[in-house]
C-alpha cells in the first residue's frame, strides 16, 4: 500500500504541481538507467526502494525529528563536517542538485551561463520543489566555487544560510583559517540546536561517520577485481544515497551489499565481461539523478570502476582520527581530515593529480574520462594538468564537458564509442 505524503508536502510549502511533475519524470529515467540492468546484486533493492520513495519516508523521518524539537542541517558539499552536526543531535542531509528539471526555474534569476549544478540547486528552492530543502532549518554553503559563493548570497534571501570559507591553498596559514572556520561552525550549530557539542558527542559522531566511510571504501575495493561484481551505476547510486540517508542505516545496508558482492567475487561472478574496458571517471560531482555519463559508458560496453569525485572517493577516502581528547583536539582532527579533500578549488593541486594516477592503477583502469559540467571553470582548467599527468603514465583520457540535459547524448555517445574503440585497439 502506497503512503500518501501530499499533506506533508503541502505543510512544507511544496509547490505540488511542480513536485508532481518532477516525481512523474523520475521513474522512466530510473527504469531506463537502473532497472533495465541485468544480474544486479539483490542488495540493490534497498537503494531502488529509496529512490522509488525519494521524497517519502526519509522526509517523514526528518519532519518528525523537527516536530520533536530537533534540527535538520542541509549541505551541498563534502567539506561540511557532518560530525559536528550529529554531535549536536541534529541531522545532516545532502541536497540534490543533479536534474535539469529545476534549471529553467533558476534561470528566472541566475545567469544562463552558470553551471547546471548551481542552477539546479537554486531552482529547487526557488520553485519550492525539494522537501529536503523545505524541511531543513539551515543550509550550509562553502566557498569552493565562485559561482556557488555568489548563489548562496541570493539563496540567503529565501532560506537561512551559513557559509564556511574553504581556503584555496594548503599552507599552514590556510589550515589555521580552516580550523577557525570549523570551530566557528560548532558555535553556529550549538546556537541553532541549543545543544552543546561535547567531546563525548564528537567522539560518538566521528565513529559513526567513519563507519560509513569504511563501508563505502569496502564497496569500492570490490570494484578493483576482474570481472567487476557490481556496475558503476549501482556503486554511484549507493554513494549518492549515502548523502541523505540515516547514517547508521546506510552503514548496515552498504555492508550487507558488500557481503553479497564479495560473495560474487569468490564465485568469479561479474556483471560485465572480464575484458570490458575499465573506466575511471574523474571531475565534477554527480548528484541524484545525474546518471547520464555512467549510463552512456556502460551501455556502450564499458564498465565504470571508480569515481574520483565528491560523489566518489573524495567523500570517504580519509578517516577522522579517533583519538578522543578535548573538544578542541577533536575539532582539529576533524578540520585536518577535511583538508585532505583534493578539490579543484585548491592551488596548487598536485595531490589530486597523484590521486587520479594512483586510482587508475589500483582499479586497473584502461582509460579515464574527465567529466566537467559546463561553466565549471576550476575543473575545466585543471583538466589540462590532468591530461598531462595521465599522458606521462600512458593512460588514455577523454575530456567530456556537458550539462544535465540530454541534448548532446548522441554526440557524447559517438565520442565515447570512439574512445572505447581506441582502448580496445
Amino acid at each position: 500500500m502506497t503512503t500518501d505524503y501530499r499533506q506533508m508536502w503541502a505543510d512544507l510549502g511544496i509547490d505540488l504541481e511542480r513536485h508532481d511533475a518532477l516525481l512523474g519524470a523520475l521513474p522512466p529515467i530510473y527504469q531506463k538507467a537502473y532497472l533495465s540492468q541485468r544480474n544486479r546484486p539483490i542488495g540493490m533493492q534497498f537503494f531502488d526502494f529509496v529512490v522509488g520513495d525519494i521524497h517519502g519516508i526519509r522526509v517523514q523521518e526528518l519532519r518528525q525529528h523537527a516536530m520533536n524539537g530537533g534540527k535538520v542541517v542541509a549541505t551541498y558539499c563534502v567539506f561540511v563536517p557532518e560530525e559536528i552536526v550529529l554531535a549536536a543531535d541534529a541531522i545532516p542531509v545532502g541536497l540534490c542538485a543533479g536534474t535539469q528539471f529545476s534549471v529553467p526555474i533558476a534561470e528566472e534569476i541566475l545567469p544562463r551561463n552558470t553551471c547546471a549544478l548551481i542552477k539546479s540547486s537554486f531552482g529547487f528552492k526557488l520553485g519550492r520543489i525539494c522537501p529536503y530543502v523545505q524541511t531543513s532549518h539551515l543550509i550550509v554553503g562553502e566557498t569552493t566555487c565562485d559561482g556557488k559563493k555568489k548563489m548562496f548570497e541570493i539563496l540567503a534571501e529565501y532560506h537561512p544560510v551559513h557559509i564556511m570559507e574553504v581556503p584555496n591553498k594548503k599552507s599552514q596559514s590556510s589550515r589555521d583559517l580552516w580550523r577557525g572556520e570549523v570551530a566557528a561552525f560548532k558555535g553556529v550549530i550549538e546556537k541553532l540546536t541549543g545543544n552543546e557539542v561535547t567531546g563525548e558527542g564528537l567522539a560518538r559522531a566521528t565513529k559513526l561517520v567513519n563507519e560509513r566511510r569504511r563501508a563505502l571504501q569496502r564497496l569500492y575495493n570490490t570494484r578493483q577485481v576482474r570481472p567487476v561484481p557490481i556496475s558503476g551505476k549501482d556503486a554511484l547510486l549507493v554513494t549518492q544515497v549515502s548523502f541523505y540517508d540515516d547514517v547508521a542505516r546506510c552503514v548496515q545496508q552498504v555492508n550487507a551489499l558488500c557481503d553479497e558482492v564479495e560473495g560474487r567475487i569468490a564465485a568469479g561472478e561479474g556483471v560485465f565481461p572480464a575484458d570490458a574496458p575499465r573506466i575511471l571517471i574523474s571531475g565534477s560531482p554527480m548528484a541524484i539523478p545525474n546518471w547520464k555519463l555512467h549510463h552512456l559508458l556502460e551501455t556502450a560496453g564499458a564498465v565504470v570502476v571508480c569515481e574520483e569525485s565528491c560523489t566518489g572517493t573524495r567523500a570517504f577516502s580519509d578517516l577522522v582520527a579517533e583519538n578522543g581528547g578535548t573538544v578542541q583536539e577533536q575539532l582539529r582532527a576533524i578540520a585536518d581530515r577535511y583538508m585532505q579533500i583534493h578539490c579543484a578549488c585548491f592551488t596548487p593541486n598536485d595531490e589530486r593529480l597523484d590521486d587520479i594516477v594512483r586510482l587508475a592503477r589500483e582499479y586497473q583502469a584502461d582509460g579515464v574520462v574527465h567529466y566537467n559540467l559546463q561553466f565549471c571553470h576550476t575543473y575545466a582548467n585543471e583538466a589540462v594538468k590532468v591530461e598531462r599527468a595521465l599522458a606521462e603514465e600512458g593512460i588514455p583520457l577523454l575530456r567530456i564537458e556537458t550539462d544535465y540535459s540530454d541534448e548532446d547524448a548522441g554526440q557524447l555517445r559517438a565520442r565515447v564509442d570512439a574512445f572505447l574503440e581506441m582502448i580496445r585497439g
